[in-house]
């Protein structure tokens, strides 16, 4: 099945009470599918055809408050217009999973990948998990209700998915039994809800005596995700053998040169590596999976020995030192008082393609300067932007 549809079906599994939603290409399939089940009966849930982004996730919202399993999904525009709802969402402590088909943002208009729209909304409070392929995005739609639902973290999760590259494309996907979906997921069972006999008050009027205290919560929740999340991770591999940890490793033994990136891009980086060890170049791969909170330890064990770090950034921040998860890498490794050169580059705007070979051409840049004594050229470097 294509991920969209290994997505929804994962969503139907994972019983969800309320789904609320508006299409977008290129996530329309998944939320298609998951109004089909609705309608015929295979999933016993609300849907909410919305008449807008801003109010799918402001139905998603009330939903949650109420004590239900809610999911929506979405791209590009459609995140950006729901940015406002999205802080209401992880400050008000809505476990709510969305799926987001990632996708350039206008002007010009453009429906192909890039991950501007995730990244424009990093510090909205939300867990942030970034799928290589189908597999993962199927397996992280159970782990993201398991890890939102907790009751100390109760904050909402996105699952990313490259637009197309991922999203459109089909594959084999392992899935799980009904019977071990409702074993790993049962019934949300939520602690404070809304509830006419039972008042309760959420989202009160906060004013400077304690609205500071209140956002912090956020903070202290999002600083418990990763020991929670790798417990969930474990529970999850004894089920069915698959384990992603907070990034993905690939030949970081003994390299000299590290390549780092997030998305479907890891598989085609792993080719381009793979050539380069064939080669005798010692280079290596780590995927951001876990990108908020950002996995600091993680990434600190596979880079302490490396010579120099190269971090692929599919999203611009225009007037900064650094593109996203550069800026994250290069204060991690300040705080971890290493000195590792960083190379950023920004590549595959628009859905721009990038080759193994060009993977092999950025990394042999980088290892040709190191070779030289040559400084790693500062700021953001564009690959395959056009003279």
């Amino acid at each position: 099945m294509s991920t969209s549809e290994a997505i929804a079906y994962a969503v139907k599994q994972a019983n969800v009470d309320v789904i609320a939603a508006y299409p977008i290409t290129p996530q329309t399939i998944i939320v298609e599918r998951l109004s089909e089940y609705v309608h015929n009966g295979e999933l016993d849930a609300e849907y909410i055809a919305v008449e807008s982004e801003h109010s799918a996730m402001s139905a998603c919202v009330a939903a949650s408050l109420t004590g239900a399993r809610v999911f929506t999904s979405t791209a590009s525009q459609g995140l950006a217009l729901m940015h406002e709802v999205l802080y209401l969402a992880s400050s008000l402590r809505c476990p709510i999973v969305m799926a987001i088909a990632n996708r350039a943002l206008s002007a010009p208009i453009n429906i192909h990948c890039d991950h501007s729209d995730m990244m424009g909304s990093r510090d909205a409070g939300w867990v942030q998990i970034f799928a290589e392929n189908g597999q993962q995005a199927y397996d992280r739609i159970f782990q993201a209700f398991k890890l939102a639902e907790d009751e100390d973290i109760l904050l909402p999760v996105g699952v990313n998915i490259d637009g197309f590259f991922l999203s459109h494309a089909v594959e084999g996907i392992a899935t799980i039994s009904d019977s071990e979906a409702a074993t790993f997921l049962p019934p949300r069972k939520a602690k404070y809800y809304l509830d006419y006999s039972m008042p309760m008050t959420f989202g009160a009027f906060a004013l400077p005596d304690w609205y500071f205290e209140i956002k912090h919560q956020v903070v202290e929740a999002m600083d418990r995700v990763p020991k929670k999340l790798a417990e969930i991770e474990e529970t999850y591999y004894k089920m069915t053998g698959r384990k992603y940890d907070h990034v993905g490793v690939y030949k970081t033994e003994d390299a000299e040169v590290c390549l780092v990136c997030a998305g479907s891009s890891a598989a085609t980086a792993k080719f381009a590596i793979t050539r380069l060890r064939e080669k005798g170049i010692k280079a290596g791969l780590l995927s951001i999976r876990l990108f908020r909170p950002f996995p600091v330890e993680s990434i600190l064990l596979h880079v302490k020995d490396v010579k120099a770090l190269i971090v692929m950034d599919r999203a611009m921040s225009p007037g900064a030192p650094s593109a996203p998860i550069a800026q994250d890498i290069k204060a991690t490794l300040y705080d971890a008082g290493l000195n590792i050169p960083v190379a950023n580059f920004v590549y595959g705007l628009g859905g721009r393609d990038i080759s193994a070979a060009e993977f092999e051409s950025i990394i042999m840049k980088i290892v040709e300067s190191l070779k030289a004594g040559r400084p790693i050229e500062k700021g953001v470097m564009y690959w395959g932007l056009r003279a």
